[in-house]
């Protein structure tokens, strides 16, 4: 259900894939983020997804003009899970605020692999 604001200037309509493409954005900028993962139920297997198809790998809803976010990240081996994950969630927060406008209620992150590369 996409997210509606009135004001004196008119009526504004912002969706979720919104959301997940800032979202996405933000979150490739972020230190020790590989990529976004998209999950093949199927058979379990993980696929690294490339730019325009980041979105898949995250999932946005919203409550009240609230957003709740999922990330299916893959990160860099070597980093601390922790740290990525503090610094992800704090990231994309002050992001969707800042460009929407839109309170993050809450952001899950499903690490769904490690890439090492070999140099």
């Amino acid at each position: 259900m996409p997210s509606n604001f009135s004001n004196e200037y008119g009526h504004i309509i912002i969706n979720e894939e919104v959301i997940a493409q800032i979202s996405g954005v933000t979150a490739m900028e972020c230190y020790g983020v590989v990529g976004m993962a998209a999950r093949n139920v199927k058979d379990g297997i993980v696929h690294l997804l490339k730019g325009e198809s980041l979105t898949k790998g995250i999932a946005v809803r919203l409550n009240e003009n609230k957003a709740n976010i999922d990330f299916h990240v893959i990160v860099e081996y070597g980093t601390k899970i922790s740290a990525v994950a503090d610094n992800l969630m704090s990231t994309v927060k002050y992001k969707v605020k800042d460009a929407l406008g839109i309170e993050v209620e809450s952001i899950r992150i499903f690490i769904e692999g490690v890439r090492v590369d070999k140099e």
